[in-house]
């Protein structure tokens, strides 16, 4: 199929003051640690928390990367999803399964084929305080499902706690 008459969806974004936050703590860790060296001792804690803070800026550093690299292509014969580290192309005959997840925000959907898989959320408020303070996921997540449901001929085969499991009928 050509490439133009694909629907290309991508997430929403976090705001990404919890990881410029990260990597300041980490820069003032790393002065602290370099005063302590100048004295002689540094101890074991201060190691420990040291590679804490420098995973975590790591952690989130990727996970901003991912979700910025993340996107998903409705084809009319199958569906694609991108986010810098997979690719995965299936065909609508190649989807096998859909499971839909609830998750703190949005719901989880995993897509299962017959040699590989993906998944993405659909669009979830961050709420602190009652007041909205980000979004994240697909905003036409619901869509997206919808689609995936419907081109692939899934149909409801099991509901158990708030989770749905498509699979052909």
């Amino acid at each position: 199929m050509p490439e133009n008459n694909a629907r290309k969806f991508r997430p929403e974004f976090l705001s990404r003051r919890g990881e410029w936050t990260a990597w300041a703590l980490f820069l003032a860790a790393s002065v602290g640690m370099w005063f302590l060296g100048r004295s002689g001792y540094i101890p074991l804690w201060t190691w420990i928390f040291w590679a804490f803070l420098i995973f975590s800026a790591l952690s989130i550093s990727l996970g901003n990367w991912l979700d910025r690299n993340t996107a998903i292509w409705l084809e009319l014969d199958g569906i694609r999803f991108e986010n810098g580290l997979r690719r995965v192309r299936l065909r609508w005959p190649e989807v096998r399964k859909v499971a839909v997840l609830p998750t703190r925000w949005g719901k989880g959907v995993q897509v299962i084929g017959e040699k590989s898989h993906f998944g993405f959320k659909t669009l979830g408020e961050v709420q602190f305080q009652g007041e909205v303070r980000g979004r994240t996921g697909f905003p036409e997540g619901q869509a997206i499902l919808n689609a995936i449901l419907r081109e692939a001929g899934l149909v409801l085969v099991e509901e158990s706690n708030n989770a749905y499991y498509y699979a052909r009928g």
